[in-house]
Parts: structure tokens; C-alpha cells; sequence
């Protein structure tokens, strides 16, 4: 499958690149964190107000208001939008209201241009020209006119799915009686509607990653295990028109039985990176909701996913590789940008071999660990575990802020044990007595902090959820009971 890097190294890295008609502040370096109060940091409730409006910030001012698409990095090179990203800041918006970051209309205008983009624009088989197919989206579309990006993009399950929620999330939130919210709820509804859920089931009961004009779903296999996918199934199944086949479910839980046991002393559904354990618990309150898998193994997935994050807590203040500046308090690995795929030696001596943009994570399958830490990774989990969250975020800003944290809070990654000032590097920068640091934000690592803030501040993002028919139809479909689901 193609990778971002793969893509922006298609491009000229112009300027003019950046120049995208109406969205806000593109062409801006990032501003470097806000100085300390009295000289030190101010409460935890004003350093999590803060990442949570800049955050917000990310998706308001970088989208292009015109068709609502939101860029897959900010300030990377290339016009490329990710649909996934649009999900995130679809989400983002209703946070943002809630907040008072921008008024009710504001974001409902927004969300408006959007969804009209998506419901006009065209889908079909050609290999140019096309947002989509059978309902599915492209991966990466450009940020200006919408269409596939260029050829090496694939129509995405999961990036559709993401899209989705967003919008979901949106037609549930805006549910007033004018003219504008009444267009939303019915734009959503024929988005969603018209996705062709059993076309992408190319063997029975599984969803395929994806599609291309060029080949078909040949490059591309299942989703299995557990991961990020569950959301993906879940609409899969609660599609009122064209819904995944009644054994979805059942057979993605069946090939669980690799991801069980124990990591660190605590047992749990594995899944290396923390996006597996962070996307679908953006749109999905699984707090006392099982499915039959669960039910069998005493917890539900919210409890998991908080195992997930104290093990890999503990991976990094055990520390077994040796890089520099992991503790109680400096962890998290997930997908994210790296210095690059080099074979160099670390901050002291060790020859390693480090990566470009990876998904990265520690855990009881396999461990990928180069020594980049991904803020997303930890603060993404704050509604499981916020009693280590919250001390990971002040020790982030303490240590690191003056050079991590800017103008959209914190830069997608960093790796203070790569310090090859000389290094051929993919991307970021090597600042000499720091480290390699990124000098990206990404949309989709960006998301999940502004929305799980908002779930942890007052569970905004799943009481809005519940309200929507479609998802608790998928839930319902996939055999999860209790809790909220009994009217709890």
C-alpha cells in the first residue's frame, strides 16, 4: 500500500504548493510553544486547554473551507488531502463548538461545504478524475479540486470509514430544525448510504483494505486481527442500505486468537501501535458494551485499550532498547513520521536502524521501536488512563516543548536518539544538542487528541454518537449488549 512518503516524494517541494485558495495561515511556519507562566507551567487543565485549542486550530485553519478536505500534514509540501483526516476534523468541529472555539454556525457552514463536496462529487471506475467508487473514497485526494491524487492512491475501506464517522458524528450533533442542519442529516444520509459495503467483502465475511483502477483488490488483503478495523465493521453492518453480511463480526473476532495474552503484566488484546486501540474509541463508547468475545474474556474494549496504554507505558520505563530519554513519563509509539530508513549510529555510538514513516508500537505480536516518540501516541489515550496521560503531557511540554510544541500543538514525532546532523533524513530536522524533531503536524494524529480530549473532558464526541441510529444498528447487528445499548 502507499505511503504518505511515498507520495510527497512524487512532488516538488514548492512553495507554491502551499498556496492553497482560502485556507488560512498555509504558507506560516509553525510558532514555537507560548512562554512558560511565572517560568513554569501552568495547571494541568490550562496546558490540556491549550493543546486542545490548538489542536482544534489544526483542522479550522488549514482546511479549505471551500470543499471542506483537510490536509493529510501541514506544512508538508504537497496539496493532498486524507479523507481520513476530514473524519477527524468533521469530529474536531463539534468539539470546537462545544468549547467556543468557533460558533455554532461557523462550524455548521463548514460541515455544510463538506458533505456537499462529498455528496456531489464524481464516482466511477476511471483511474483519473474520481473522488470514489462504490461509495468508497480515495486514500488522498487533492486538496483543490478533489479528485484521486494521483495514480498510486488506492480507494481506501478504513480511510471511508474514518470519513464516515466524521460525518456521523455530525449529523447527530447538528440536529436542528433550519434549513442548513436538515441538509446535513439528509447529505449524510445518501454519503452513507450509498457505500456498497458487500463489494469490498471479496471472501466471505471480511472487508478488503482496499481497491485500485489499475488492479482491483488484488495488491490488497483483509482486515483480521484486532486493530483500528472495528469501526470500519461496525458501519460496515449498520449500512441501512448495503450492509456487510450478517458473519462480519464473528469472523474478524475469530481471528483474535493471536492477539491475546499478556505484555508486561498486563493481559490484554495486543496490537502494537496505539491507533489500534485509539481510532474506533473516538466515535464509539465501548465503556461497559460487550460483544460475545468480550463477554467470554470478562472486559470490554474501552478496558483494553487502557491495558494497551499502561503496557506500553511500562515498555518504556523498562526501557529494553537502550534510547535515550524513555520513562515513566516520556512514551508512546504509533504510526508516525521518522527520521528516515538509515542504518546510523545513535546518540551514543550504537549502530541502529531507524525509520521513516512507520507504524511503530511494543507489544506481545512483535515490537518496531527506533527510538521515535509520537506525542498522539500517549495523549490520544487520556480518557483510558488519564492519571499517566496527563503527567506525559506536562513532562512533554517541561522537557520538550520549546522545540516540540508550536503553533498546532505538538509536532507529529521526535527522536532524540538520532543525532546524525549530517543525515540524508526523509524529513524534519536534526537540532544540534536535541535530536532529529519532525516539522509536520499529520491529520490523522492530530485527530485524536482534539476529540479524546473532548471525551475525556465530558464524553462529548460518544454521547453525540449514541444518538445516531446507525451506529447502534451496527452494534447491535455485531452482538454487543449492555450499558448504554440497554438504555443504561
Amino acid at each position: 500500500m502507499v505511503t504518505r512518503r511515498d507520495l510527497l516524494a512524487l512532488l516538488p517541494a514548492t512553495a507554491a504548493s502551499l498556496a492553497l485558495a482560502g485556507c488560512a495561515g498555509l504558507a506560516t511556519a509553525p510558532a514555537r510553544t507560548a512562554p512558560r507562566v511565572g517560568g513554569s507551567l501552568p495547571s494541568d487543565e490550562a496546558l490540556l486547554a491549550d493543546l486542545e485549542q490548538r489542536t482544534f486550530r489544526y483542522f479550522w485553519q488549514t482546511a479549505n473551507p471551500v470543499n471542506g478536505l483537510s490536509p493529510d500534514r501541514w506544512p508538508g509540501t504537497a496539496p493532498m488531502a486524507s479523507v481520513a483526516s476530514v473524519g477527524f476534523a468533521l469530529t474536531a468541529y463539534v468539539a470546537g463548538v462545544d468549547r467556543g472555539f468557533v460558533s455554532r454556525t461557523e462550524a455548521r457552514d463548514r460541515v455544510l461545504a463538506t458533505v456537499r463536496f462529498f455528496a456531489d462529487a464524481p464516482q466511477g471506475p476511471q483511474a483519473a478524475g474520481m473522488t470514489g467508487h462504490h461509495g468508497f473514497f480515495y486514500h488522498f485526494l487533492h486538496m483543490q479540486t478533489g479528485a484521486r491524487f494521483n495514480a498510486n492512491v488506492e480507494l481506501s475501506t478504513i480511510d471511508t470509514a474514518l470519513l464516515l464517522g466524521g460525518m456521523l458524528c455530525a449529523q447527530a450533533y447538528f440536529d436542528g430544525e433550519d434549513a442548513a442542519e436538515a441538509e446535513i442529516r439528509r447529505r449524510v444520509d445518501q454519503i452513507y448510504g450509498r457505500v456498497d459495503w458487500p463489494w469490498a467483502q471479496r471472501r466471505p465475511g471480511f472487508i478488503c483494505m482496499g481497491w485500485t483502477p489499475e488492479s482491483g483488490f488484488e495488491r490488497f488483503i483483509d482486515y483480521t486481527g484486532y486493530d483500528e478495523a472495528m469501526l470500519l465493521l461496525l458501519l460496515a453492518m449498520g449500512s441501512p442500505t448495503h450492509p456487510a453480511d450478517d458473519t462480519t463480526w464473528t469472523a474478524f473476532t475469530r481471528t483474535y486468537s493471536r492477539s491475546w495474552g499478556g505484555f508486561l503484566g498486563y493481559e490484554h488484546l495486543g496490537g502494537s501501535p496505539l491507533f489500534f486501540h485509539q481510532y474506533s474509541h473516538v466515535w464509539v463508547d465501548f465503556r461497559g458494551i460487550q460483544d460475545d468475545y468480550m463477554r467470554r474474556r470478562g472486559l470490554d474494549y474501552f478496558e483494553n485499550s487502557r491495558r494497551a496504554t499502561l503496557s506500553q507505558r511500562a515498555y518504556a520505563t523498562l526501557n529494553p532498547g537502550g534510547w535515550k530519554d524513555y520513562d515513566q513519563n516520556v512514551w508512546g509509539l504509533t504510526a508516525c513520521d521518522g527520521p528516515g530508513m538509515l542504518k546510523l549510529p545513535d546518540h551514543s555510538g550504537r549502530m541502529r536502524q531507524f525509520f521513516d514513516y512507520r507504524a511503530r508500537g511494543a507489544g506481545l505480536q512483535e515490537t518496531v521501536d527506533d527510538g521515535t516518540v509520537a506525542p498522539t501516541a500517549a495523549l490520544s489515550s487520556l480518557p483510558f488512563a488519564p492519571e499517566v496521560v496527563v503527567p506525559a503531557l506536562r513532562e512533554l511540554r517541561r522537557r520538550f516543548g520549546d522545540t516540540i510544541y508550536g503553533r498546532y500543538g505538538f509536532l507529529d514525532a521526535f527522536n532524540t536518539s538520532f543525532t546524525a546532523a549530517n543525515a540524508p533524513i526523509g524529513n524534519g530536522q536534526v537540532i544540534p544538542g536535541f535530536g532529529w524533531v519532525d516539522t509536520d503536524y499529520l491529520g490523522i494524529d492530530q485527530g485524536p487528541i482534539v476529540t479524546m480530549i473532548a471525551n475525556h473532558r465530558n464524553g462529548l464526541i460518544w454521547q453525540t454518537m449514541r444518538k445516531n441510529p446507525h451506529l447502534r444498528r451496527g452494534l447491535e447487528r455485531a452482538g454487543f449488549r449492555g450499558a448504554w445499548l440497554a438504555g443504561a
